[in-house]
Order: structure tokens, then C-alpha cells, then sequence
């Protein structure tokens, strides 16, 4: 028996679920050095968070490696919207697989002008990322309030045709009327979930070990987290026809069937690239495994086949 798959994701031709999340891998050519690695195994690569102006990023320590995951606090350093299109985009494959924007901005303003200059690029699709802080309104995290989300993807969605991914945050109250409201705004597809706030502590300096105090926490001891929210915004999301890019903590070929029956339509790979650069392969062949052994045709037949009664 041969299985399919490849995914429809936000009107998308995936050739395999897995997508490579923004921030671990550059911008889409480090991991490539990994020897075993192939570009046709992934459906897409996210490209690392781009901001309108080139940004220094956080004072370090930015990493940390804490129980059963890491926390990181790099602060966006990236080199501007213009030097990505113009000396990133050009050279890479993009014959091989997808190559999808990371955009962030401190006003609507901004993320509207990133979201026009992706328009007029190579990149198939643009995930917003709203964990950032309104500097207008007092450095309030759009993600955190639902209508300041939506308000984020409605500026884009008047800027560019390309297809619009939400990342949302867990750390707001109501992630499904998040989901809701963004999808109302105009958003294509939702990135379930971004990571978690916390922190470390040196005990023998008595500081913080982040240098930014705190940093957004990944890894496995936050899957039941990630599993919890892809469940609480399946409904909302299917009820629209929106698909959902699961991740968070998925570091096994083992997270990765409980993320696509809790309802993953794509299965986000980050963190768990650092536990192991090879995961890619072996996920893959643990789907199709599945799949077979369950008579199942097709990755998409899996997907939110949770049984709950």
C-alpha cells in the first residue's frame, strides 16, 4: 500500500506535512549543511523573523537549556525585510521546496509594509508572528489581546495576496476567540501555538540568566500545552475551512501522530531539531508506517481523527 503524504494547507501544495519553524534554522540554508538532510522531505521552511529595519536583537545570554526543553530571548535580530528579498530569496532552492516568510512588526504600520514587500517576492506564504509588543499602545503584545491580533492580520491582508498564517500565542486568554477573530480578519491558516513565557535564574550571581529576564520557553515540556490549544482551536478552525500548523514541543515521530490526530494539518519541527538534526526522515517514515498499518490513504485522513466519546 502507498500513502500520500503531501497536504492542501492554506490553498498550498504541501509535498509532506513537516514545515521547518521560524528561528531554527536561519534563513533556510544552515540546515542544509547537515549531511542526511534533504529539502524534499519538508512541505516548507519558515524563514527566520524578519522586521521591517535590520535589528541587533537581545543583549545574551540569549539560550538556555533548562529540564526537558530551552528558553530563548534572541530579540529578533534579523537584516531587514529589503536585505532578505533582495540577498536571501535569490539563492535559495526554492524548486526543491516552500519557502515561507516569519513577519514581525512593532505597529500595524509595520507589519502592513513587511507584508507588501513579501507580496513582491518569492516566498509562497507569510506567517505573522503577534507575540510582538505595540510600541504605540504602551508595549502591549498584540497577541495577547484578540482584537489587537486581528487588527494585525486585517493591515497585511490589505497588503498582500499571498496566504497569511497567524502564529498564535498560548499565553492569552482565549486562544479559540483569538482563532476566531483573526480568521475573521482574514487569515488563512493558524501556527498552533508560540512558545511559552519564562526564565532562569543564576543562584550563585542571584540575575536572571537571560539577559532579557525573560525568554519564549520550547521544547517537550511544553507539547501537552501545545496538544491542549490545537484542540481548543480545531472547532473553530475547521468550521472555517482553516488549517492548523501544529507545534510546539514535537520532538518525536511518536508527538508528531498526536499532533496530527489532535488536528494538525501541518506539523511544525523546531526545537526538536537541536535534540535531533535527523528528525525529518524518521518522522516521515513513522507517519507512513502508521498510516498503512491503520489502512489509512493519506496523511490528511488522519489529521483531527481524535476520538473524544
Amino acid at each position: 500500500m502507498s500513502v500520500d503524504l503531501s497536504v492542501d494547507f492554506a490553498g498550498l501544495k504541501l509535498q509532506t506535512p513537516l514545515v521547518l519553524l521560524s528561528g531554527c534554522v536561519g534563513f533556510g540554508e544552515e540546515y542544509t549543511r547537515i549531511e542526511g538532510y534533504s529539502n524534499q522531505d519538508v512541505g516548507a521552511v519558515i524563514l527566520k523573523g524578519t522586521t521591517l529595519e535590520p535589528r541587533l536583537g537581545n543583549a545574551p545570554h540569549r539560550l538556555y537549556e533548562t529540564p526537558s526543553g530551552m528558553l530563548n530571548a534572541i530579540g529578533l535580530q534579523n537584516p531587514g525585510t529589503r536585505y532578505v528579498i533582495d540577498e536571501v530569496l535569490p539563492h535559495l532552492p526554492h524548486h526543491e521546496t516552500q519557502f515561507w516568510a516569519n513577519a514581525n512588526g512593532s505597529s500595524l504600520d509595520e507589519y502592513a509594509e513587511v507584508a507588501a514587500m513579501f507580496d513582491d517576492s518569492p516566498v509562497t506564504a507569510i506567517e505573522i508572528n503577534i507575540s510582538c509588543p505595540n510600541v504605540k499602545e504602551g508595549g502591549v503584545h498584540f497577541g495577547n489581546d484578540p482584537h489587537m491580533a486581528a487588527k494585525v492580520v486585517e493591515a497585511m491582508r490589505s497588503r498582500t495576496s499571498k496566504p497569511l498564517i497567524t502564529k498564535l500565542s498560548p499565553n492569552n486568554a482565549d486562544i479559540a476567540e483569538t482563532a476566531r477573530m483573526c480568521i475573521e480578519a482574514g487569515t488563512d491558516g493558524l501556527s498552533v501555538i508560540n512558545t511559552l513565557v519564562g526564565m532562569a535564574v543564576d543562584v550563585e550571581q542571584r540575575t536572571p540568566v537571560i539577559g532579557n529576564i525573560s525568554g519564549g520557553l520550547s521544547g517537550p515540556c511544553i507539547k501537552p500545552v501545545a496538544l491542549w490549544k490545537i484542540f481548543q482551536t480545531r472547532t473553530v478552525a475547521a468550521q472555517h475551512g482553516i488549517p492548523i500548523l501544529g507545534q510546539g514541543g514535537l520532538t518525536t515521530p511518536q508527538d508528531a501522530l498526536e499532533f496530527a490526530i489532535t488536528g494538525a494539518t501541518a506539523l511544525g519541527l523546531g526545537t526538536g531539531l537541536f535534540y535531533d538534526p535527523l528528525l525529518c526522515p524518521k518522522v516521515l517514515t513513522a507517519l507512513s508506517d502508521y498510516l498503512e498499518s491503520h489502512d489509512m490513504p493519506d496523511y490528511q485522513t488522519l489529521v483531527g481523527s481524535l476520538k473524544t466519546a
